[in-house]
């Protein structure tokens, strides 16, 4: 359980902060703001908040539906339109090599929330728990990974949707992206206006934006989720509700990060996504051994030897980095 404790805390307070600066760069680019990124952020993160403290379980659900369908919609017809509409004659396709750490450090930025962090089965858990308990249903095992699987790949298929118009527009243009928050978001929504046409702004804005709120709401949320229960198993005697402290701690420790790590949005990007893949196998194995534990057979013998290859994997890649990156 204190292992547990140490890879969620050391990285939520980075996550939470890039999320939260992602969404305010959107927004402040989107409306042309003058005011500071941590003071859109220190509001976005009150806005967000509030929403899970008043509405908890039932709001955020709601919110996410809506979110999820119109983000869904606006991705493929942006993604339709890039293909349609970029020209693609000319550009040079750059061969990825595990020997440059040019490469290397990217792929690992990249697939370090690709398709999502692997805190999402912890997250998942406990969403369908409470959601059991708002609907006063019994809890199915076959319906939670039935509801896993439909989040999960849709995700994934967002993220392929996301990559394939980066590859599209940023590899016409061939440009450098700038570290600066609003800079960055401006010239990424200008990339793709430019290349789509006018007409295309609202989608490319509404999509930016939507992903990102509903990101910074996700994350706000799951975090304190998963650490009150941690707590309450740690100490059954302990009947509290904790939820709400944790969430106001996880907010003011993401703006204290912001307030003082604001000068490079590409390093602490690049950073907490890293910290999300180094302790990624860590959390897997933890997952696996509780898996294990249950009475209830969740793996077959073919998913439990994909599981351990997946774990082999995730341990040797991280290996890799570590000593690419110190070594």
């Amino acid at each position: 359980m204190l292992l547990f404790y140490a890879v969620t805390i050391s990285g939520m307070f980075n996550v939470q902060s890039v999320v939260t600066l992602l969404t305010a760069s959107v927004f402040s680019s989107i409306f042309n703001l003058t005011l500071p990124l941590w003071q859109i952020s220190g509001l976005l993160l009150f806005i967000c908040s509030s929403i899970l403290i008043v509405g908890s379980y039932r709001v955020l659900d709601r919110i996410m539906k809506t979110v999820i369908i119109l983000l869904a919609i606006n991705t493929l017809i942006t993604v339709i339109a890039a293909f349609i509409f970029s020209d693609s004659s000319g550009v040079s396709i750059q061969t990825f090599s595990f020997n440059s750490q040019t490469d290397l450090f990217f792929l690992i930025a990249l697939i370090g929330w690709m398709p999502a962090p692997l805190d999402i089965a912890l997250w998942h858990s406990e969403w369908t728990i409470d959601a059991a308990r708002e609907k006063q249903e019994p809890l199915s095992i076959s319906k939670s990974i039935y509801d896993f699987n439909i989040g999960y790949w849709g995700t994934t298929a967002l993220a392929v949707a996301f990559v394939a118009l980066g590859a599209a527009l940023l590899g016409k243009n061939g440009t450098e992206l700038p570290n600066s928050g609003v800079a960055f978001s401006g010239q990424l929504i200008g990339i793709y206006v430019s290349t789509l046409g006018k007409w295309s702004f609202g989608f490319v804005a509404l999509a930016a934006f939507t992903t990102m709120f509903s990101t910074t709401l996700t994350v706000l949320d799951a975090y304190p989720r998963v650490l009150q229960k941690a707590f309450q198993l740690s100490v059954p005697t302990f009947k509290s509700r904790l939820y709400p402290l944790l969430l106001v701690g996880l907010a003011i420790g993401a703006l204290f990060v912001l307030v003082f790590q604001l000068d490079n949005m590409k390093q602490l990007v690049d950073f907490a996504t890293s910290v999300s893949f180094v302790t990624a196998p860590i959390l897997a194995s933890l997952i696996y051994f509780v898996v294990q534990k249950d009475t209830v057979q969740l793996l077959s013998n073919l998913e439990k030897h994909i599981t351990c290859f997946g774990l082999f994997f995730l341990y040797a890649f991280s290996l890799y980095y570590i000593w690419a990156k110190w070594f």
